[in-house]
């Protein structure tokens, strides 16, 4: 079995090598001498021997160029002549046994590198590190946790057909540190499991906690691909995290940044004095500085394949965002230098393999480029990816929301452009932490206007966002309306939530959650161009958009007043005769608005704008969106039958 691993890893086809390298309890069986009295002269003894089972670590390590490899760690006293570490197969492992190791040992790798120089090495493969700026790994045993989320497991899902509306965080900076120190990952649970069930989100995507010594990186250069952040605690603690996030309904996305690793000398670079893990040539170092993986190698694609699984496996992720995947496709993330053959077959072999080994785990890209068929199965030569973050539709967006009125019907694409791709893949909308960061202000601030203008504004956008087809993302604090750029050193800024304004965008994305959960049109098969009808699009003049979803009984008009004008009857353009209710508008008070809403039912007539069959006559206020639902025909009372009934 071991052989079979080790032959898989070295040829890049092994997602389990988690099971085989890195540090390992485990019980050994030995024979033991001893010595037997003699029945007749007891004063005498004999030799036999027993079974007897002893307890400690296996150490496994792939390093083909090193030679004299040794365990050092704490209960040695860091002497690298006491546990030699034993040539197992050719092509480079090492392994040693030791008895009577214990948990939160501390311990490294000792040899001689291919330049004849001894180094000391962290365990690429360890399960736990030392936290910053230690540089140890650490001993712990995995196994034995004891699960409580088989009804979540059994019954989860890709959500093709499914609300997915997912809360982004970085797990240090939600709620800050207390007395000085990191929360646990049981006390995040305490506090974030009761406001996401508040909240409505479905999922939560946790920033890279792969052990990484820069703050300031946000996990996205890591030095530990297997290692819990120990910031916040050990991997029993991570799983139950998970565990009780399962319970509540809740789902857990892992941001994973396989392009790149940090250039700390006790890490992966130069691991055994060649580059083992990175490019030897003009591609070592990436845009930020960082070693970058060399996708083409067998090795690194199984220890990056099994990293990503191994998080699947032994902490129940229901998905993994592959971060930076431009930066894969092509050469150093520029489309000029063409496509990178060998990253890009380690990404499909990626998909292939995870959805193997589990049809129920959600694969994500978040990509930046127009590289064709991302999402794309892998039969018809795609990369295999389930979803991909809709950056363009982000970038235009935001830019769109930020221009004053005036000028928006020169942009009016701007809006409009992102259905004319959308079907091409299963795009992902994303107001993600990259958008409030490095001065680029919060989404609050980018909105054009004055203080209430802004407000009208973001509720327009998340109204918007929600009102899209595709997956949502928010990145944690979108919801306070916050003027502060987030910074990872402290807590987002919850005093907000004492004045109106701000407590009322809160209030304003639960309900869209609620909505979105509750009305299928809004997510049931919503990559089929079939549910989607715009019913005003050309009208940049006023800059007034409108369009339909439906599905079954399920059909949500949505319409979106871009200026500061404010509009007691205007008609909007439909396809269905009947009577529509107004089910949202942002311009309420209790988001903050002034009330200027559809209080009663709007009943259609006979031709609408841009060559409709039918119209309704809507008031609008400035900057306002709103949602209507089809109820029933003219003159008619129906009952709603339930969704899926």
């Amino acid at each position: 079995m071991a052989y079979g691993l080790l032959f898989d890893y070295l040829t890049g086809q092994c997602i389990e090598a988690y099971k085989y390298f890195g540090a390992h309890f485990e019980s050994r069986e030995v024979k033991e001498i001893i010595s037997i009295p003699l029945k007749k002269d007891p004063s005498r003894t004999k030799k036999s021997s027993r079974k007897k089972l002893i307890e400690g670590v296996v150490f496994r390590l792939y390093a083909p160029c090193a030679t004299d490899v040794s365990v050092i760690g704490d209960w040695n006293n860091w002497d690298p002549g006491i546990h030699k570490m034993n040539k197992v197969d050719e092509s480079g492992v090492f392994e040693i046994f030791i008895e009577g190791l214990h948990n939160y040992s501390f311990y490294k790798y000792h040899f001689k590198n291919a330049r004849g120089e001894y180094v000391d090495k962290a365990d690429p493969f360890a399960f736990l590190s030392e936290y910053r700026p230690g540089s140890c790994s650490r001993l712990f045993n995995i196994n034995g946790f004891i699960w409580h989320d088989a009804p979540y497991l059994k019954q989860r899902s890709r959500n093709f057909d499914a609300p997915m509306s997912i809360y982004e965080m970085h797990l240090g900076s939600r709620r800050g540190k207390v007395d000085g120190r990191n929360l646990s990952y049981e006390e995040i649970a305490d506090y974030l499991i009761p406001y996401l069930k508040e909240t409505g989100f479905t999922h939560i995507e946790i920033m890279p906690i792969t052990q990484y010594p820069f703050d300031g990186s946000w996990g996205y250069q890591a030095t530990g691909f297997y290692s819990v952040d120990s910031r916040y605690g050990n991997p029993m603690q991570l799983m139950s995290f998970v565990d009780r996030m399962h319970q509540a309904g809740i789902g857990v996305i892992l941001d994973f940044a396989p392009v790149h690793f940090a250039t700390d000398p006790w890490a992966l670079k130069d691991f055994d004095g060649t580059p083992m893990y990175e490019y030897g040539n003009e591609h070592m170092y990436s845009p930020w500085g960082s070693c970058q993986f060399d996708l083409g190698k067998d090795p690194v694609r199984s220890f990056l394949m099994s990293a990503m699984r191994y998080f699947v496996d032994y902490f129940h992720f229901d998905g993994i965002r592959v971060d930076a995947v431009s930066n894969i496709v092509y050469w150093d993330g520029n489309k000029n230098n063409g496509e990178n053959t060998g990253a890009t077959e380690f990404i499909r072999r990626l998909n292939g393999k995870m959805h193997y080994a589990d049809q129920s785990v959600m694969m994500i890209a978040e990509d930046s480029t127009d590289f064709p068929g991302v999402t794309k199965p892998l039969e018809y030569g795609g990369l295999g990816f389930d979803y991909k973050w809709d950056l363009g539709w982000m970038n235009d967006t935001l830019k769109y929301y930020a221009l004053d009125p005036i000028y928006k019907k020169y942009d009016h694409n701007k809006l409009t452009f992102s259905m004319a791709y959308f079907f091409s893949e299963n795009f992902l909308l994303p107001l993600s932490h990259d958008e409030v960061v490095h001065g680029k202000g919060t989404i609050l601030n980018k909105m054009w206007g004055d203080y209430d203008q802004k407000f009208a504004l973001v509720r327009n956008l998340y109204t918007y966002q929600f009102a899209h087809p595709g997956k949502k993302l928010n990145f944690m604090g979108n919801e306070l309306a916050s003027w502060d750029e987030w910074n990872e050193t402290k807590s987002l800024p919850w005093e907000l939530k004492r004045f109106p304004k701000h407590d009322s965008v809160s209030r304003l994305v639960r309900d869209l959650n609620l909505i979105y959960r509750k009305e299928s049109a809004m997510h049931y098969e919503e990559y089929n161009p079939v549910h989607f009808n715009w019913l005003m699009v050309d009208n940049k003049n006023d800059s007034v958009f409108a369009f339909e979803r439906r599905v079954g009984d399920s059909h949500l008009v949505f319409i979106f007043n871009m200026t500061p004008n404010y509009y007691e009857s205007y008609d909007i353009g439909i396809t269905r005769e009947g009577t529509y209710t107004e089910i949202f508008n942002s311009d309420k008070d209790v988001y903050g608005g002034s009330n200027a809403y559809n209080g009663l039912d709007v009943m259609s007539y006979y031709w609408g704008p841009e060559n409709k069959p039918h119209k309704i006559s809507v008031k609008i206020a400035p900057f306002a969106a709103m949602i209507f639902k089809y109820a029933h025909k003219n003159g008619e009372e129906i009952k709603e039958k339930k969704e899926g009934k």
